[in-house]
Order: structure tokens, then C-alpha cells, then sequence
């Protein structure tokens, strides 16, 4: 179901203890606590102690905690052992043949379904046990659709009650002994033909899922122009995407736990994790607020979403700062876990912003992450104030059966108990909402997969655009301003686009053979190191001295290759090149679509197209207004080539070939000109909400700037663009910025 473009994210990140309540103060007798073909360490103060096996294998015991100078459990009552991980029995496959049939499934095992004549098979038809205790693909079905809603059949190591498919018969689950439900017990026909909630799984103590899994349930990347949902295997299981629309918005709270059973070691890696997530969503079309908590005993808050919205704490990089500069030790009684009192904060939040604005909330999409063991030690049942958070969206929204909420759990560590955290959660059509998790690790993984760092690069030409008249650094985030040092001294400047994380876009006249080492890069007030330079190779500005034109600037265009790659963030993002799939993304064309021809259209697709340009005056960035002419308007603009100064040749196309675009002058319009200095910078468009580069900044016919700094042109004062829809300067670009061993590729049409 595809939902409104306007989105609030509220994203909790909770990361409590791996090990319930305070260490204990009286120690425990020397016992046999060795564990058969396994291994076992103790906590840093000795403690607990806590078990683990060789891969493939789980412990019976996975941790025995030293309570009241007793281990519990006790050795010598239960002692530990590793034994093979097996995967939920299958029996519950109907209408079919399953083989091989076995009392148990191990590792690797593998099994193959196939229907009965007469009915239709949906799901996988050869499943292989993980070594996460799960079975590959998704649940094997044999239905005759002939009901209103398909078979929805039972998952491996479950039983099912009820046969009936029409609208509003349910079917209810359960999972055999030892093994935890995760998902909807009960599913119930809807008219739509679907089943409501999420279909079940059966978990065992040892199962788990990989950040694979984990992110493809929850998020792939935010990309703007991701689908809502994403088909499976030809069943209705449905991975769960997030769309972000181009006026979307996110409210992000996020709850982090600093008590005293979360090391300091890993309380920086919850840090990291959190801040890694910040960033990663700056890349999108959307302005987050932000609230952020830190809690044990009590809840304190970093940032209030009040104070957020209200603009006296909203600078991202500010933010980032203060969860940075919190320490480990800076939190006073950290000794609870408090995880009731994190959602109860939540809750008020979201109850000042129904007060404030109920028909905003009524269009607020509300999605709450939960990363905990589930397991609280105060502060009483934390699914007293879930229960509250679905009521308060839920009644605004009556019949969405809590479309507007979206409430994830993310249980890490040992000591998850998967029971619990089921509650936390919503249940709806076919989404996952829970993901069992071994570590922070596979967490960061997780977000990896989810946000990859690639999507700073697909994600190409996104732009803050404020409401104001000054030049502010978000409207420009791909600008880089280069110096030249000469051996005279002097120094030459040019500007520059970001174009990928290694590379730098502009012209080939801004350098001389030898100038590597004198070149510096200013990308966000940052002095980046260059690696080298690459010219066009045929780019030759003396190619035509005997036909009049002492300077010539055909393919005048130039790569700098950064020494590192740049980190993108809020405040430095890539500039979108054309007939790249990654642009193609931007304009939001299918792959069908995809061609370099239809990007021409799109972006060039009048006799004059407005564009820009990024100048420096005085040190201030300005954005200069162009025209670019196509057309009826274009034979004008190259034929005024002729008047520029020591240009003596007769035919204007020998000196303007179709690989420039051409501005200036005063018809249609007025256009601004360049002036010395602004070469090599990004000719761009915006289509929607995106910036295109179409061209680079290469000559002009008179330099308009040189004594009163009047950038507007005259009738015949024209400038001239390297156009990127050349078909040698394409091949140019592909051939470095489309190759992986030179850093993260652009795919080129």
C-alpha cells in the first residue's frame, strides 16, 4: 500500500543491558563450570559466566549469574553442552509432498516441496537450514485460491488452527514447545483479499537474524525514489521499505541507555551507531527533527523535539556534537533500566505535538525502534506506555488500524527474551516488525546494508533549499573551489563539483603539465589533498592556432582524483551527472526509461533552458541565473564565438563545435555571465528537487567582470559550456568515474 509522501519518522534506538540488574557483591565457590566441546569466560568482575561453541553449534546454558554466592542455575544441577543447531520442523506443509522427512534438520540440510494436482504452489520450492537456526526463502504453499484470501499457510515448526479463507475468518498459530512466536498469532481476511499482521516465525533461543535479513525487513536504503514494498519469491510476504517524499519529514527520537550493564566500549559503538543513522538520513530529501534521550535510572534529554521544532537546537552538525561530547560517565545513578520511563517520554512528546497540531499529527507517519535485550529491572511493564502510544495515533486514525505507526523492536545479545518483545511491536499486512540480533556488530551491519555508503552517491544532487536570500552551504553542497599555485607565485582559480567521493569535475584549461602538487581542493571550508589530475585526451587548446582561433576549448574538461575519499554528509553531498542510472533515480524514471536520450528530454527539453551556475564575488558564493540556448536562439549564440578577442576565423562552428552549450546575451532574457574564476564550475539544472549538471563552465567572448564587476551580459556577450551530453566527454567520465578500483563507480547509461 503505498503511503503519503508525508513522512514523520520516529526512530527509537534503546540499547539496554546484556545482562539483567546489578553485579553481584558476594562471589561464588570454585566450581565445574566448563562446558563440553565448548568455551566459557567470566565477566570482568567475575560475576557471571558466559558460554559459547563452535559454529553450527549452540549452549544449553548460555550464562550462569553469581547470585546471593550461589551460580544460577547450578552446575551440578544442569551442566552445559554444545549440540547442533536445527532448524524448525516443516511438518506443517499441507496439500504437498515435503522430502526428505526427518525428526530433525540440521545445518545445511535441505528440503524440497512440490503441490498435489489441483493446487497452485506460492513460496520455495527448495529450502536450506541456515546456521542462524532459520530456513532459506520464505514459507513453501499449496492453495487453490479459490477463497478471498489466499492459503496463508504454516510456517516451519508451527500449528495452525483454522481452514476457512473468506472475509473475516481468522487463523490463529502456535509454535511447538521450546520455540517463541514471533509475528501475529492471529490473522484475520480482509476484504482487500489480505491478510492482516505480519506471518508468524518460530524462534528458538539460539536463532537469529542476519543483518541481511534484518535490514532487508526493516529498510533497504532510503532512496527518494524507493517503492513502499517490495514482492518475494511470488508470495505476500513483503519486505518493508520506507519512501521518503520530496516534502517528507522525520521526527526521530532517539532513546539510548547508559546503565551500568552496557560497557564503555560498547556504549561507543551505540554512540557511533547512532550517529552513523543521523547522517545517513541527511542524505534524503528530508529535514529530521531530533529528539535525543540518554537513560538508566532516569531519562535525560541531549536535544527535546520542542526545542527542535522551535529552532533553538536544530543544527544537525550541533547535535552530533553533544551525543559525541556525552561520556560514558557523565550520566550520575546508572544502575537501572529504565526502558518504561524511555517510552513514557516518548509518549509525552508525541502528546505535545497531537495538542499542538492534531490534523499535522493525523498526517505524522509515527515509527518507533526499539534496540533492547527486553529485559527492564524497573520502572514496572514498559507495554503500558506501547499500548498508550498506538491508542493516541490509533484515534486519530480509527480506520488505519495503526497505519500512521509503524513500532519496531531490534532484541541484541544472549539474553533477549523474544516473548516480550513481541509485545513492543506492531502488527501489520505482512511487515516484519522484530529482529533478533547477536550484537551491536551485526547492528552497525544492519544500518550498512540499510543505508549503504554507496547512497551518498545514488543519491546524488540533493540540496537543502531555504527559504532566504543568502547563499547558505546546504544550497551548494558539491561546490569545490580550487587554487592553482604557479611557480611564479601567482595563483590560478577555478571551481569544481563533487561529482563522486573520490572525484572532482571541471575544466582542463585550469592547469598546466606539472601542477599536481600545487593544485589544493576546498570542499566545506576543508583544504582536501589531491591526488592527481586528468585532462581530457583530446583536449588541445593550440589544435587550431592555423585556422584563427588561438585558443581553442573543445572537451575542456578535467577529473581531480581526491588522495582520500571524502565522507558526504549534511553539508557535502555529489552534484548529479547525466546518462548515469544514479541520475536516472533522480528524475525518477524507470529502468526502461533509463537512457541517455530520455535524460537530454527531461533536462533540455525547451529552446531555452533556465540553469545555473555558482560564482564567487568577494568571497561570497552567488548563484547566477542563465538561459541556455537551443533552437532558433542557438545559431546567434555561436555565431557571436567570432567577436571574441584574437579569434579570426570565419565559420563560428569551427570555434563552438554541438559538444558546448551556449548562454549569455539579452534575449529571451538578460542572462548573468561568468567572470574570471568561475571555470570549471557546474552548469547545472533542477528538475524537481534535484541538481543536474549539464555542462562546465569553459570561455567567454568578452570578460564583463574585468573593471566594474557588472555580471550581466551584453547582446554579444556570450559564455560557453563544456556539455556533458557529448558523447566522447561520456566516455571520458565512464572511464574513470564508472570504474569500482578508483572508488564507489557511477553506472553509466
Amino acid at each position: 500500500m503505498e503511503r503519503e509522501p508525508w513522512l514523520n519518522l520516529f526512530l527509537l534506538a534503546i540499547l539496554c543491558p546484556l545482562i539483567n540488574g546489578a553485579p553481584s557483591s558476594v562471589s561464588c565457590p570454585d566450581e565445574i563450570l566448563s562446558i563440553s566441546e565448548g568455551r566459557y569466560s567470566f565477566s570482568k568482575d567475575e560475576s557471571s559466566v558466559r558460554y559459547s561453541c563452535s559454529e553450527g553449534y549452540y549452549p544449553t546454558i548460555r550464562v550462569r549469574h553469581c547470585v546471593n554466592g550461589k551460580w544460577k542455575p547450578l552446575p551440578q544441577e544442569k551442566l552445559s553442552e554444545c549440540r547442533k543447531i536445527t532448524c524448525p520442523n516443516p511438518r506443517g506443509f499441507e496439500n504437498g509432498e515435503m522430502y526428505p522427512y526427518q525428526r530433525q534438520y540440521f545445518v545445511n540440510d535441505t528440503t524440497h516441496y512440490t503441490c498435489y494436482s489441483g493446487y497452485v504452489f506460492r513460496g520455495s520450492g527448495t529450502r536450506v537450514c541456515q546456521g542462524n537456526g532459520k530456513w532459506s526463502g520464505s514459507t513453501p504453499i499449496c492453495g487453490r485460491n479459490s477463497d478471498d484470501c489466499p492459503d496463508p499457510g504454516t510456517p516451519a515448526g508451527s500449528t495452525r488452527a483454522g481452514n476457512m479463507f473468506n472475509i473475516d475468518d481468522k487463523v490463529s498459530y502456535y509454535c511447538d514447545n521450546k520455540l517463541t512466536l514471533i509475528g501475529s498469532k492471529e490473522r484475520v481476511c480482509r476484504e482487500n483479499g489480505r491478510w492482516s499482521g505480519t506471518e508468524p516465525e518460530c524462534y528458538a533461543d539460539f536463532t537469529y537474524d542476519t543483518p541481511e535479513e534484518a535490514s532487508e525487513g526493516f529498510s533497504s536504503s532510503l532512496k527518494a525514489n524507493l517503492a513502499v514494498s517490495q514482492q518475494n519469491e511470488g508470495t505476500d510476504q513483503v519486505g518493508r521499505k520506507i519512501r521518503v517524499g520530496k516534502r517528507g519529514k522525520l521526527d526521530i527520537y532517539i532513546a539510548l541507555d547508559v546503565s551500568d550493564s552496557i560497557n564503555e566500549k560498547d556504549f561507543e559503538k551505540a554512540k557511533n551507531i547512532i550517529k552513523t543513522l543521523i547522517e545517513k538520513i541527511s542524505y534524503y530529501e528530508v529535514s529530521p527533527n531530533y529528539e535525543i534521550l540518554i537513560f538508566a535510572t532516569d531519562v535525560e534529554r541531549i536535544v527535546s523535539m520542542r526545542d527542535f521544532k522551535s529552532g533553538q537546537k536544530n543544527k544537525l552538525l550541533d547535535i552530533l556534537k553533544r551525543l559525541k561530547d556525552f561520556k560514558y560517565n557523565s550520566k550520575g545513578d546508572r544502575s537501572g533500566t529504565n526502558i518504561a520511563q524511555a517510552y513514557r517520554n516518548i509518549l509525552e512528546s508525541m502528546q505535545i505535538e497531537h495538542d499542538r497540531d492534531k490534523e499535522e499529527f493525523k498526517k505524522t507517519q509515527h515509527i518507533v525502534i526499539m534496540f533492547t535485550d527486553g529485559q527492564a529491572n524497573m520502572g514496572g511493564n514498559p507495554g503500558q506506555w506501547v499500548k498508550k502510544i498506538k491508542y493516541l495515533v490509533r484515534q486519530n486514525n480509527p480506520s488505519e488500524e495503526e497505519e500512521n505507526l509503524d513500532m519496531y523492536v531490534f532484541g541484541m545479545g544472549d539474553d533477549v527474551n523474544a516473548e516480550d518483545m513481541n509485545d513492543f511491536k506492531t502488527d501489520r499486512l505482512n511487515e516484519k516488525f522484530f529482529f533478533k540480533l547477536k550484537d551491536l556488530d551485526d547492528l552497525q551491519k544492519t544500518f550498512d546494508e540499510m543505508i549503504d555508503e554507496g547512497s551518498s552517491v545514488a543519491l546524488c544532487g540533493l540540496y537543502q533549499n531555504y527559504n532566504t536570500t543568502n547563499i547558505e552551504r546546504g544550497q551548494y553542497p558539491w561546490l569545490a573551489k580550487i587554487s592553482v599555485t604557479r611557480i611564479d607565485g601567482t595563483i590560478s582559480n577555478c571551481m569544481g563539483s563533487l561529482v563522486t567521493s573520490n572525484f572532482i569535475l571541471t575544466a582542463a584549461h585550469c592547469f598546466r603539465s606539472g601542477d599536481t602538487n600545487s593544485i589544493t581542493v576546498d570542499l566545506e571550508s576543508k583544504v582536501i589533498k589531491v591526488k592527481n589530475y586528468t585532462l581530457h585526451p583530446d583536449y588541445d587548446v593550440k589544435s587550431k592556432k592555423n585556422m584563427g582561433i588561438p585558443e581553442y576549448y573543445e572537451f575542456d574538461v578535467a577529473l581531480i582524483q581526491l588522495a582520500e575519499p571524502v565522507i558526504t554528509g549534511p553539508e557535502l553531498r555529489p552534484i548529479c551527472i547525466p546518462c548515469t542510472k544514479e541520475t536516472s533515480g533522480a528524475l525518477k524514471l524507470l529502468d526502461k526509461e533509463g537512457t541517455c536520450k530520455k535524460h537530454e528530454e527531461e533536462l533540455m527539453s525547451s529552446e531555452t533552458v533556465k540553469a545555473s551556475f555558482m560564482s564567487i564575488v568577494e568571497d561570497d558564493i552567488e548563484k547566477k541565473q542563465i538561459t541556455i540556448k537551443r533552437g532558433k536562439w542557438r545559431d546567434a549564440c555561436v555565431e557571436d564565438a567570432k567577436k571574441a578577442e584574437g579569434i579570426t576565423a570565419q565559420n563560428a562552428r569551427d570555434i563552438v563545435t554541438d559538444n558546448f552549450l551556449c548562454s549569455g546575451g539579452t534575449e529571451p532574457t538578460v542572462d548573468d555571465i561568468a567572470c574570471k574564476g568561475d571555470s570549471g564550475g557546474a552548469t547545472f539544472v533542477v528538475p524537481g528537487n534535484r541538481l543536474v549538471q549539464v555542462g562546465i563552465v569553459s570561455w567567454g567572448v568578452k570578460n564583463l567582470c574585468q573593471n566594474d564587476n557588472n555580471d550581466e551580459s551584453r547582446s554579444d556577450a556570450r559564455d560557453y559550456h563544456t556539455s556533458l551530453f557529448s558523447a566522447k566527454v561520456r566516455e571520458f567520465l565512464k572511464l574513470y568515474l564508472g570504474d569500482a578500483n578508483l572508488g564507489p563507480p557511477l553506472t553509466f547509461l
